[in-house]
């Protein structure tokens, strides 16, 4: 089961974002394509078969990652600090 994304952390993210979004983007390619090669291939793959706008597509994927991601580190945080 997926984590529940808080809201400290949608707020978070999407200051992120928001505060230079080509820029990050950017940054995000690099890090999904040596993070996990087989989302970035997903994402284009998608974009190619639906003629979908790709920039769109690929924040939106990004965006769900980080999230992701940002929950799960915070529930790192919380297993080690109840040790």
């Amino acid at each position: 089961m997926q984590p529940l994304i808080s809201v400290e952390n949608v707020e978070k993210t999407i200051n992120e974002v928001t505060a230079d979004i080509s820029a990050w983007r950017k940054s995000m390619i690099h890090y999904i394509k040596d993070e996990n090669p087989e989302l970035n291939t997903a994402i284009i793959e998608l974009s190619q078969k639906t003629g979908l706008d790709p920039k769109a597509l690929a924040t939106g994927a990004y965006v769900t990652y980080k999230l992701l991601e940002n929950e799960n580190n915070t529930d790192d945080e919380f297993v080690f600090n109840e040790e």
